[in-house]
């Protein structure tokens, strides 16, 4: 049997551990070692070269010279960038040295050492801390925004920016965001816990792990150019014709959009295949832990939907360039044809942000009430049904655009029957909560706000599903309060519950509990003090992504906007609560602070390079809480949970 070069060698029980293999150069130490340094460095080359070649290529076009800008060079200087990064962190040195014939290294030397979280790793770990600190990265910018935005909205006549700047603050802060939930929890917890979850050694295929990280955080940098560019005035929708009409600051938006779904795609790809041929013996399909079923639903959505969102911001780009005229009704395309490739993709992704964040409130539940998880197949089915329907409702956001009015009560009847499954899911939460006697730790308060904040962003969305209340209601504020209570709402304090849940496995530190309290109550009174009253703002008649608004409604933006601020305060709150715990005053945590069942809490700690000195045996179900003769739920073959170095 052939074995792929990406493939662990000991994939059944027994087995021993990983031979280390020869030492890539990159892996070496020296200044010749490829790390963030060089990715820096190469992505500025990259930026430049792609200039000067934009420029030179363009030489001779009227049309370029005419318009004052050149977005050809303005393209490739970011696409080079891109490239330059990636050739910088030696993401790209596995492809590079098999076409010129040499043989790379199969396997990386195991660093112990800080500077391998800013190397390019095929430690899945390491990724996931890597995507931890990409992730706050994002949502600190998009958060700093987001503040800007509720400062222009205190007065409706005294103006902090122009109308023009306004809207672009408002675009960044919500394309930045929205980039970021889609990795959110996929990206951190997906890659570090997954593997160790259902027993493997590692991911499938850790390059494109890697890969999909250090691409991910390109695909950031370009986005963010956008501003420097001089910023897109399109909201983070990039509707044409607006999108064909605005300057170079688009090219950001529309490449960022590709560069990130890049990285999606190879993300989901990956972590599909790992849990469908990776999994531990005995770990069969009813046995497999809900947060892994949640991911798997994740990963199928990644897979198909973003392909699409590829495409449609490449059409874009060619639009901008090449005078194309995909999305120019008078040339013969149309602006529609952006609206359902975006939503398409874009009703998916809701799904691809919401389910990860069920999946940690099935995992947390059982731990924290110490009781079977309520209907295991529902949950499930019902992650698996929700990512199946919602292929089938993107035309709603078409409502009120121009969709065939034919075509209105066949989505308004799928959006209202995607309901069932995730009211399942919900279901499955409470069934589980019924008489139990709740452990109140930290991570189990955000799951259990995080079921009170989709409720009410559930129920609105079951108004929003029906015509007439969307068509009174698009564009205003009772449609932005929906959507941030489900995803923020949703999938921030499902964030923060797995953040508080798993980083005593991640790094051996226990976060401070009063500390995380203070964070935790400030955080869900700010954010329901913030998002409600605007409800209510938007049934008055406020539009998204104006400055300015009727007098009357003054009084409710500042009370939104003051809760905004203190909302922002509860984020410095967690970080000084991750400087204070990480660094300053470290308290070593317990093997399985939880006493959970999980098989992630039942290796060694820290978890080795391996994780696990053979492949598990799975014995029974992964929830067989409040049984005192449950047999474990693995056998390690070893003694584990060892207690965490400091």
């Amino acid at each position: 049997m052939t074995i792929s070069a990406e493939r662990p060698v000991d994939v059944v029980a027994g087995a021993p551990s990983l031979p280390v293999r020869k030492v890539s150069w990159t892996q070496r130490p020296g200044w010749i070692s490829q790390h963030l340094g060089t990715a820096v460095v190469m992505g500025f080359l990259g930026y430049v070269f792609g200039h000067w070649l934009g420029n030179a290529l363009s030489r001779g076009y009227t049309y370029i010279q005419n318009s004052g800008q050149n977005s050809i060079a303005d393209t490739l200087a970011l696409a080079f960038m891109v490239l330059g990064w990636l050739l910088g962190i030696g993401a790209l040195n596995y492809p590079l040295l098999k076409i010129v014939g040499r043989e790379p290294a199969e396997e990386e030397t195991p660093i112990n050492h800080w500077s391998k979280y800013f190397r390019f790793s095929l430690d899945h770990k390491v990724v996931g801390l890597q995507y931890v600190v990409g992730v706050l990265l994002f949502m600190f910018t998009g958060g700093l925004l987001a503040m800007a935005v509720r400062a222009e909205l205190l007065n409706p006549t005294f103006h902090l920016f122009s109308a023009d700047t306004y809207i672009k603050i408002v675009s960044e802060h919500g394309t930045i965001m929205m980039m970021m939930a889609t990795s959110i929890i996929v990206g951190p917890l997906g890659n570090y816990f997954v593997p160790l979850m259902i027993g493997a050694r590692r991911m499938a295929f850790p390059r494109i792990e890697a890969f999909s990280f250090w691409i991910f955080t390109a695909g950031y940098m370009v986005i963010f150019a956008a501003l420097p560019y001089g910023g897109f005035p399109t909201g983070w929708t990039g509707y044409a014709p607006l999108q064909t009409q605005a300057g170079p600051g688009m090219i950001g938006y529309l490449l960022g959009f590709a560069v990130i779904g890049t990285g999606m795609i190879a993300a989901g790809f990956n972590i599909g295949v790992t849990i469908i041929n990776y999994r531990a013996p005995g770990l069969t399909w009813n046995r497999i832990p809900v947060f892994v079923w949640s991911i798997l639903a994740t990963a199928s959505l990644l897979t198909l939907a973003t392909p699409v969102l590829f495409v449609g911001g490449f059409l874009g780009l060619l639009d901008k360039t090449v005078q194309t005229a995909f999305y120019v009704n008078e040339h013969g395309g149309s602006a529609y044809l952006w609206q359902n490739l975006f939503w398409f993709f874009g009703h998916p992704e809701v799904y691809i942000m919401a389910l990860p964040g069920f999946g940690i409130a099935g995992e947390l539940l059982p731990v924290f009430t110490r009781k079977p998880l309520f209907a295991y197949k529902v949950s499930a089915a019902g992650m698996m049904g929700v990512a199946l329907l919602s292929f089938f409702v993107w035309q709603h956001h078409l409502f009120q655009s121009g969709i065939n009015p034919d075509m209105r009560p066949l989505f308004m009847l799928t959006t209202e029957l995607i309901s069932i499954p995730t009211g399942f899911i919900y279901l499955v939460g409470l069934g589980t909560m019924y008489k139990a006697k709740i452990r109140f730790t930290i991570p189990m308060m955000f799951v259990m706000a995080l079921f009170f904040n989709f409720l009410i962003g559930g129920v609105t969305g079951v108004f929003l599903s029906d015509v007439p209340v969307n068509v009174t209601v698009h564009g205003g504020f009772f449609v932005l309060a929906h959507f941030h209570y489900t995803i923020m709402g949703g999938l921030l304090f499902a964030f923060m519950a797995g953040l508080y849940y798993w980083l005593p496995k991640m790094t051996g530190r226990m976060m401070n509990e009063k500390i995380g309290k203070i964070h935790f109550w400030t955080m869900f009174v700010f954010f329901n003090l913030t998002f409600f009253p605007m409800f209510f703002i938007g049934l008055l008649g406020q539009p998204r992504r104006v400055f300015t608004y009727a007098s009357n409604l003054q009084g409710l933006n500042d009370f939104a906007s003051i809760s905004a601020f203190l909302l922002g305060v509860s984020f410095i709150i967690f970080a000084f609560n991750l400087a204070w715990s990480m660094w300053i005053n470290p308290v070593k945590a317990p093997a399985n602070p939880w006493d959970s069942l999980g098989l992630e809490w039942q290796t060694a700690s820290p978890v080795p390079h391996d994780n696990f000195e053979r492949i598990p045996v799975i014995m029974t179900d992964p929830y067989r809480y409040g049984e005192p003769d449950a047999p474990a739920f693995a056998d390690l073959g070893v003694t584990a949970g060892a207690s965490h170095q400091a």
